[in-house]
């Protein structure tokens, strides 16, 4: 049903619907028909509905989504640092989501929901749209949304009835803001607050911005604690040691040094293990752990050692291995089928991998990351050197080499994953 249209004058940062939400309808149903109007939308908006259109979201679905399991959930909750700024979101925007009838919503990098907090009324009636705990809220699964466009922009967004490209979603309004780690950039998730399209007010895209801003500065408030923990217990440590040595929190930010001069951080690969490691910018390094971080001592005069390289071996069917070769020696392990389409899937993929993404080249059902886990924690057993995690990837100076069977359609023959289908075809290989 079309929203009763309400004139808004348009703001300088256009934070809020420019044209009065009949003509963003008209302008939609122009863009849904391919036709042009002189109605147009704000430009952020304007380029999710081209995108939402190229991956063939139907305007007239359903919202709905097939939601994780609880013990998913829990996982991904315990594997977010959003979990340990909860208590600042709560109390800045979860009070007041309830005071102005809406409700806050936080999701992870997938766009999934995994917390949600507001006013009752509200949260009964999100279920309608699930918008619940487990959804799948990405523009690839949701359309354009606040919480979906601002995963794909990675930048703060309001969206505001029939913005909204799924029309059953045209009676909401809910502005969002990407939340980042402050320890190395990266995004952990995704702050919205969402409620009925009568709550609608230009501010709440600030009031997002600015609370998202201060999980942040809580975040890095936390870590300085962090590091000058571990530098206490890093300086008398290393008036022990010769040589070059460091330590470094698990981020790679120097806590303490000696015999080298100072860096502000450390490159590390994304899977560190203790033990004899390559790392680019010191060469061969001995590596321990230490409390909130590690020690890393410069293996002196072997630093121009190269690193490892992969042969991953599926040219025959019964012998599938993966060869690593190091500057400490080689060894050669037998592969599962399983474990085969999952390491092809990654040297398909040298960027990584989420486990979603591992789900849907294996099993083409993004959904089942439990599985995935399951199976990449069994690899890491015998791969951890070479394998790394968030995303899942080789790592950084491992040279990989997939070695096929002669005939492309002879690659993994059994195998039924998306990845191997469409690579047996010889313009599909590697």
């Amino acid at each position: 049903m079309e929203a009763d249209p309400v004139a808004r004058p348009r703001p300088e940062n256009a934070s809020y619907p420019a044209l009065t939400e009949r003509s963003v309808h008209r302008a939609r149903e122009a863009r849904l028909a391919g036709e042009h109007t002189a109605a147009v939308p704000r430009a952020e908006i304007g380029a999710s509905w081209d995108r939402v259109l190229r991956s063939g979201i139907d305007p007239e679905q359903s919202p709905e989504s097939r939601l994780l399991e609880t013990d998913e959930i829990e996982y991904r909750r315990r594997d977010t640092a959003l979990g340990a700024v909860m208590p600042v979101l709560r109390e800045g925007l979860a009070t007041i989501a309830d005071a102005a009838q809406q409700i806050m919503v936080v999701t992870d990098t997938e766009g999934r929901v995994l917390w949600r907090q507001g006013h009752p009324a509200v949260m009964r009636r999100a279920k309608d749209i699930c918008l619940e705990e487990g959804a799948a809220w990405a523009e690839s699964a949701t359309g354009t949304n606040a919480i979906g466009t601002a995963l794909a922009a990675r930048t703060p967004i309001q969206v505001h009835s029939a913005e909204h490209f799924i029309r059953a979603l045209h009676n909401w309004t809910c502005a969002a803001a990407p939340v980042r780690d402050p320890r190395d950039g990266r995004l952990m998730g995704i702050v919205d607050i969402s409620g009925p399209a009568s709550t609608f007010h230009p501010a709440t895209l600030a009031l997002v911005g600015s609370v998202a801003a201060l999980a942040e500065s809580e975040l890095r408030g936390r870590h300085l604690v962090a590091i000058e923990r571990l530098r206490s217990v890093a300086a008398p440590l290393l008036c022990k040691l010769g040589g070059r040595a460091l330590v470094v929190d698990t981020h790679g930010w120097l806590a303490a040094v000696s015999g080298m001069p100072p860096v502000d951080r450390l490159p590390l690969p994304k899977s560190l293990q203790p033990g004899t490691v390559w790392l680019a910018a010191l060469g061969m390094c001995r590596v321990e752990p230490l409390p909130g971080g590690w020690l890393i001592q410069v293996a002196e005069g072997t630093h121009d050692r190269p690193p490892r390289r992969v042969v991953l071996d599926l040219s025959r069917e019964r012998g599938l291995t993966i060869h690593v070769t190091g500057p400490v020696g080689s060894w050669t392990h037998p592969l599962s089928p399983r474990h085969a389409e999952l390491l092809y899937a990654l040297a398909l993929h040298r960027e990584g991998r989420t486990a979603a993404e591992l789900a849907e080249d294996v099993f083409g059902d993004a959904s089942r990351t439990v599985t995935v886990r399951a199976e990449i924690s069994r690899m890491r057993r015998h791969l951890a050197e070479v394998l790394t995690h968030r995303p899942y990837r080789f790592r950084e100076g491992v040279e990989v080499e997939v070695v096929h069977p002669d005939v492309p359609a002879d690659l993994l023959p059994r195998s039924t994953a998306p990845v191997v289908l469409r690579a047996r075809t010889p313009a599909g290989t590697v």
